[in-house]
């Protein structure tokens, strides 16, 4: 599941842009009963190191905007999104997000893989990219792993 998904819920609930990352914690955890306080928190750093929160004190703030993530009302979050991801499995979380389905979308990536013999990543961007999708910070991300 989108851990994209999982870090809008909370913000969306509250209306707000930024909260303290207890409140955060107590809405994924105990609001919601969707992991214990202890996986809500590697949410948080999970959720900082891939660009959809910024720490700052004891806030967290996020990086996009809540109200344009798709939230299918019998969503709930799997422990899946524990786990750092690769740019790839980025890229291709946001550009599902967007309406693409999965498997479409890792064809058509793989396609333009082999036909431009570059990497995963970078076909992955380049797919995103011809869907207009902006992927700056994935774009930065791949360009500083090869």
């Amino acid at each position: 599941m989108s851990l994209r998904r999982a870090v809008a819920v909370p913000f969306r609930q509250r209306g707000v842009t930024r909260m303290t990352e207890s409140e955060f914690v107590v809405a994924l955890s105990l609001d919601r009963d969707w992991f214990s306080p202890d996986q809500a928190k590697r949410v948080v750093t999970v959720g900082t190191s891939e660009g959809l929160l910024e720490r700052s004190d004891d806030d967290v703030a996020v990086e996009f905007d809540p109200a344009a993530v798709e939230i299918p009302d019998d969503f709930e979050p799997t422990e899946e999104i524990l786990t750092q991801r690769t740019t790839f499995e980025r890229v291709l979380e946001t550009v599902v997000d967007s309406g693409v389905e999965k498997q479409t979308a890792v064809a058509e990536i793989n396609k333009l893989q082999s036909e431009l013999a570059i990497t995963i990543e970078a076909a992955a961007i380049l797919y995103g990219r011809r869907r207009g999708l902006e992927l700056p910070e994935l774009t930065e991300r791949a360009r500083n792993e090869l």
